[in-house]
């Protein structure tokens, strides 16, 4: 490799002079996804994003590179960026510009939309999942280019609807097929980290069956002291319906459609990642009160979290707030229901099983129903390249001082699925910032920089080992 030290300079450089002030730009811009901001064109936020971004792009563009925004009907916008190569190959690189919610539950002084720095933290929504990755790919091609080092032709694609499960990226890749190309590495900056020590590969991703369900029992509201006994609390019900999925003491979820047997080389992988992260595992949350993981087995718990299913409460509804909560028997209950499935876990057909443990015979012949929404697949890496193994752990010896960690995240990325099918031959490299305690999703979301900034150079010296093999 040329002189690292210049490299790492310029990294460092860039990122606090031309990518941290335009991340926070970034965050203080409520992009939310269009699942969570029904008047999205007319607020202008996710637009106003786009013209941040492209608007940056154009400042950074390297010599030859070509920026297109994609319009189709009835579709969110994309950005897409080709930079020529002068090696052989072609490499995709992945990331989205739509945020999550805010949230609540923000520390005193930090929130969704107010950029703040603390201790190399650059806090605030967004910032982490997944601002950074356009100008930290666009920061790696660069640093090649100053060093003089080839590298394969470069597609950047960046969506405005990951959040919302990508429900338009099929019909853009589609759209620019011929544009993009026949990748032979994918870099995707939308990924976790196990710690902030060395760099992490994600070798799968869970998938996701998520709906509505609602419990109905009355037409309006009665004392509770006049129903209760006679009409039963649909809570009560809903309770009942949701332990037909899951055991109610171990949390585990006992339909067999939701399991998969897991390979034995992710098994393999899990307990080298459990030696590297201690009981980091758990440690990493942050727990309320005397509260217990369900497994201190770290293996375990990181199979949990990676390979096996599980069911999560993510809202509610038909339940006042306390304070202004009366002695009545309320009409119904609602519960927004998150499955998350092993990778491999086929999708439709889960939330086709979970809809039907949910419905069919309710407890009291319950008024029951389940509103699915769109089912994502899950991932799996296919088995790394000898040079792409040795790559990883070289980057990251080089630039952290450890060598690589491969684990499974428990989180979603639909695209990841459609390009494994549409390039079998391809080389996956998912990897990012979001490590113990970033929290995206969440409140608190941060970006750890220091480590970005040295995530930014191993993605600069891979795709110099890419166009050297």
């Amino acid at each position: 490799m040329p002189d690292h030290a210049a490299t790492e300079a310029f990294v460092d450089a860039f990122w606090d002079a031309e990518i941290v002030p335009t991340n926070a730009d970034y965050i203080r811009i409520p992009a939310k996804t269009p699942a969570f901001d029904a008047d999205r064109e007319a607020n202008g936020h996710l637009e106003a994003v786009l013209q941040m971004a492209l608007a940056w792009s154009e400042k950074h563009a390297i010599e030859g590179m070509s920026i297109e925004v994609g319009r189709l009907p009835g579709r969110t916008p994309l950005i897409l960026i080709e930079v020529p190569g002068t090696a052989d190959g072609c490499v995709l690189m992945y990331g989205h510009l739509d945020k999550q919610p805010e949230f609540v539950g923000w520390h005193e002084g930090l929130g969704p939309w107010e950029p703040v720095m603390r201790e190399g933290k650059l806090y605030g929504r967004g910032g982490a999942d997944d601002g950074y990755a356009l100008f930290a790919s666009l920061c790696a091609l660069e640093a090649l280019r100053r060093r003089g080092t080839p590298h394969a032709r470069t597609v950047i694609l960046v969506e405005f609807c990951e959040e919302s499960g990508s429900p338009d990226l099929a019909a853009y890749f589609e759209h620019y097929a011929d544009r993009i190309g026949t990748p032979d590495l994918v870099v995707a900056l939308d990924s976790g980290a196990g710690n902030y020590d060395q760099l992490w590969s994600t070798t799968s991703l869970r998938g996701m069956a998520s709906g509505t369900l609602r419990v109905d029992v009355l037409r309006e509201g009665v004392h509770s002291g006049d129903a209760s006994g006679i009409v039963p609390d649909s809570f009560r019900v809903a309770r009942r319906l949701l332990d037909r999925v899951e055991d109610p003491d171990t949390g585990e979820v006992t339909l067999p459609e939701f399991h998969v047997d897991i390979p034995e080389a992710r098994v393999e992988q899990a307990g080298r990642a459990a030696d590297f992260l201690g009981d980091g595992v758990w440690q990493r949350f942050p727990w309320a009160g005397s509260t217990q993981p369900n497994s201190k087995d770290r293996v375990t718990a990181i199979l949990a979290r990676t390979w096996r299913p599980t069911l999560t409460i993510t809202g509610a509804e038909g339940l006042p707030d306390a304070a202004a909560a009366g002695n009545v028997l309320r009409t119904h209950t609602t519960l927004k229901l998150s499955l998350r499935l092993p990778p491999t876990c086929a999708s439709k057909p889960a939330l086709e099983a979970l809809r039907t443990a949910l419905t069919q015979d309710p407890p009291h012949g319950a008024q029951v129903t389940f509103e699915g929404d769109e089912p994502a697949n899950g991932w799996e890496a296919p088995a790394l390249a000898p040079w792409l193994a040795a790559g990883l752990d070289e980057v990251s010896s080089r630039w952290y001082g450890e060598p690589a960690a491969h684990m499974g995240e428990g989180g979603t990325i639909p695209f990841m699925g459609m390009l494994t099918d549409a390039f079998p031959q391809a080389q996956f490299v998912i990897t990012g910032v979001l490590g113990p305690n970033s929290n995206a999703h969440g409140p608190n979301e941060f970006l750890h920089v220091p480590y970005a900034k040295k995530l930014t150079g191993c993605v600069a010296d891979l795709l110099a080992l890419h166009g050297a093999r």
